[in-house]
This record gives C-alpha cells, structure tokens and sequence, in this order.
C-alpha cells in the first residue's frame, strides 16, 4: 500500500523520531515512509510479514519498527489524524456509523457443543449425549 504525499504530508511528523543510534553497525535505518507503507501492506492484506512484496523493507524492519511504534501508541495518533483530515473534508462523520453483521464466523459444529441447541431444538445434556448421538 503506498502513502501519497499528502497522506505523507498529514502522516509523517507524527512518527516519533528513532532512538539515537549508540553503534555504527548494522545497516542504514531505512525511511519511515517506505516502513510505513511495508506494515500498512501487511495490516491491509492479513499477510503474514514473510509475504510482503520484496518491493518493501525486510520483514524484521517493518515488524520491529511495528513492534515500537505500537508500543509508544504511534497508530491510534496516525488514525486520529487521519479521521480528522477526512473529516475536514466533509468525507466522514463520526457521530454516525454502521456495522454489518451479514458475515459471522462459526466453528464447523459450533451449534452443537454442549449445552447448546441441536437442530432439532433440543438441549444436549453432557458431551457424552453428543458424542453417543442421544439427546434429549
């Protein structure tokens, strides 16, 4: 996912500058953008780090940056930002909002754990009526 420069414009000063380097080993500190963008990608798709295009910095990159950044609270401050921009534009509203609830998850057989309702509308009484078949 890749920021533009007014996203970067809005985005940018909020990101705490990095700890002051004590040693000059290890490689030059890659950009915040190009972090940024590498741990949005991630969060965007549900990747797993090791699967971001190798167009983005090193999955140890963006997920200890990720790991700091999400530890001094940097996203809530980016989305805060965010919304307010959006919302100077007349593009959101925050006193109104709406949830879909079409999609829900359920484990295969969930309805049928104990103490729950079988199909058929009636209570199974112990794991041990589930398993044997017999309910009530």
């Amino acid at each position: 996912m890749r920021l533009t420069d007014e996203q970067w414009a809005v985005l940018g000063p909020l990101i705490p500058l990095p700890e002051k380097k004590t040693t000059k080993r290890g490689c030059p500190r890659r950009p915040d953008r190009e972090v940024l963008e590498g741990i949005l990608w991630v969060l965007k798709t549900s990747a797993q780090w090791e699967e971001r295009p190798k167009s983005y910095p090193a999955k140890s990159t963006c997920f200890d940056r990720f790991k700091v950044w999400n530890d001094r609270n940097v996203f809530p401050t980016l989305l805060e930002a965010l919304y307010k921009q959006l919302a100077d534009q007349r593009l959101l509203d925050l006193h109104e909002s709406f949830v879909d609830g079409t999609f829900s998850a359920a484990k295969k057989g969930a309805w049928m754990s104990a103490g729950r309702l079988t199909p058929a509308g009636s209570v199974v009484e112990s794991q041990a009526a589930l398993a044997s078949g017999r309910t009530r």
